[in-house]
């Protein structure tokens, strides 16, 4: 099904043809004054120097070739050549009756869909998830999920911080506190504890604890440099204690990670990748790409049009020891074998936009990818405090993940007892769910480059433009629904009639613009396009419902046409909350 955008263009394209111009003049955009008119065409005043002509005369004659047309209830010229056009309710109507009844309303597939990765998680073994780990959780998730919906094979990797140095730590704190663990004696050769020696209370204490030491005892940071010697070596104890931290990690980690509906399909660290390095690096130095700087193997990625400084990319320390570029390059290798994607995709911090061009750079110049495959920076902004710093708690720590996630049901469940009668246990279970539209809307409605302030009160209000509010649209067109087949309605025999009123009219433009806005926020990996697109629908349905008889309407086949309206709005918004990452209670 085509977009509506692209159906107007036609419209208007034969219309400049047959009043003797070029059809490519007749590009037709949304207004931007929608107090004159829906939509607009400005391809007169591009025509004006070829034709030697007026705008405003062509417009003219452009629109009395559109004095008869089905699709434009009114084209008018206006000074100094625009055309403002007005959709036939009748086509109106019958687009959304086409959407409605097409799957995914309409919304095209791709003739070659991709194969994408999308590394979007970066969480680290041994520690636990803070409000860092927010924004890549939340933006990633939903881009899995959009361009999924747009027809695409999207692979979701977390990327764990698994191995090197935190390991070491870890293991040495641990053997100075119970050195007569079986794993420290190395002339054991038995089976080890099938229990993990730590709960992740424990793991999550110690590894703070453990770094803190690092800092300030040259000992105890020599000791952890020789435990992770030993681990990366294959000593049995130290692997067998690793693969205890990763099971207790990772099982908390999915735990979290659930809380925010996120997930994952490939739980993946650098630990994959470490037996690839070796081959990796010795290709890179045959292929003559890698070569010796002040000791460190490192490869030029500088191009001849920067204007800026690129530094090469290491690949090796002096010393011999691999860098996050190092494991960062073997995983592109990894998955470029395991997946052929077509694109890979990083969702992090905009500040590792330089890391990550020397990464892409160096992946191309040494053959990891295919000339063809696309190498994609998501780049996200800060979560700050009122105060404009990056959020902390009160006492100034790095807040943990889940007690965010907490502050932010209780201050749910708090507005929502406050507001309505609900039982105890119903109200816990609303504020779940709300809280996380809060959180997930508050964050995915801004652009992802750009810093925001994290606002409680704001984010969990049910005015403005919040995810409460969008949820509370959406409970309360389920619940007029829901009385309609109370009273003997029947949902899927609800037909669409033409719009009787402006408001009504607008809601329907408003669910016209779905396939534009799902195609736009898949291109551009903009999630922030379709917050802004339900919030433009809730305020459309919202006036709509404040000034239309619904339920009270006494012809029943107006009330039907009503209803069939409702309902498709209402799946439009439960889709894309759910391309967002979130849903809708049954009662708010």
């Amino acid at each position: 099904m085509k977009k509506i955008i692209d159906l107007l263009t036609e419209e208007m394209q034969k219309a400049f043809e047959a009043a003797g111009y070029d059809r490519e003049l007749g590009r037709v955009t949304l207004s931007n004054r929608p107090d004159l008119c829906e939509y607009q065409c400005n391809g007169a005043m591009a025509g004006a120097r070829k034709y030697h002509k007026a705008p405003i005369v062509i417009a003219a004659d452009v629109a009395v070739e559109l004095a008869d047309s089905p699709v434009f209830k009114e084209a008018a010229a206006a000074a100094p050549g625009f055309l403002n056009l007005k959709l036939s309710e009748n086509f109106l109507t019958n687009y959304v009756k086409e959407m409605r009844a097409a799957p995914k309303f309409g919304l095209e597939m791709p003739v070659r869909p991709q194969k994408i990765v999308m590394d979007y998680g970066g969480a680290n073994i041994a520690k636990p998830l803070h409000v860092g780990h927010i924004r890549p959780a939340i933006i990633g998730e939903s881009l899995k999920r959009i361009r999924r919906y747009a027809g695409h094979q999207v692979i979701g990797d977390v990327h764990m911080g698994d191995w090197g140095m935190p390991m070491g730590l870890v293991i040495s704190e641990l053997q100075a506190r119970e050195p007569d663990l079986v794993y420290f004696d190395e002339s054991y050769d038995g089976e080890y504890p099938q229990d993990a020696p730590f709960t992740i209370s424990e793991l999550e204490e110690i590894y703070p604890a453990a770094s803190a030491k690092s800092k300030v005892d040259p000992e105890f940071k020599a000791k952890a440099m020789e435990a992770t010697y030993k681990l990366q070596t294959g000593v049995r104890g130290y692997r067998a204690l690793w693969k205890h931290i990763m099971a207790v990690s990772v099982a908390d980690l999915k735990r979290n990670y659930g809380k925010l509906n996120v997930e994952f399909d490939l739980w993946k660290g650098e630990s994959d990748v470490q037996g690839l390095i070796p081959k990796m690096v010795e290709d890179m130095k045959a292929g003559g790409y890698a070569y010796l700087s002040e000791g460190a193997l490192v490869v030029d990625v500088k191009e001849e049009t920067d204007t800026k400084e690129v530094p090469p990319c290491m690949i090796l320390k002096s010393d011999g020891a691999a860098l996050y570029n190092t494991t960062d390059l073997a995983t592109i290798m990894e998955r470029m074998s395991l997946y052929q994607p077509d694109e890979l995709v990083y969702t992090t911090d905009k500040r590792q936009e330089l890391y990550f061009e020397q990464i892409f750079r160096c992946a191309r110049k040494t053959g990891l990818v295919k000339p063809e495959t696309k190498l994609t920076f998501v780049g996200f902004g800060t979560m700050n405090g009122k105060d404009g710093k990056p959020f902390k708690t009160r006492d100034g720590g790095v807040m943990r993940l889940e007690n965010l996630i907490r502050d932010t049901q209780e201050e749910m469940y708090r507005k929502i007892r406050e507001g309505r009668e609900m039982p105890e246990e119903e109200a816990r279970q609303v504020a779940e769910v709300v809280a996380l539209s809060a959180l997930k809307y508050g964050d995915l409605s801004n652009v992802a480059s750009k810093d925001y302030v994290f606002d409680i009160e704001k984010f969990t209000s049910f005015e403005g433009n919040t995810g409460p509010y969008i949820l509370y649209t959406i409970v309360r067109i389920k619940s007029i629904l829901s009385k309609y087949v109370e009273q003997g309605g029947d949902l899927e025999k609800a037909v669409f009639r033409n719009a009787e009123n402006e408001s009504e009219k607008d809601l329907m433009l408003q669910i016209a613009q779905f396939q534009t806005t799902i195609d736009s926020a898949s291109e551009e990996l903009a999630p922030h396009k379709i917050c802004t697109y339900i919030y433009n629908l809730a305020n459309a349905f919202n006036h709509f419902y404040h000034e239309t008889r619904i339920l009270a309407e006494d012809d029943e086949e107006k009330k039907a046409g009503l209803i069939a309206l409702l309902a498709l709005t209402r799946e439009v918004l439960e889709t894309c909350i759910d391309l967002l990452g979130f849903s809708a209670p049954d009662k708010m």
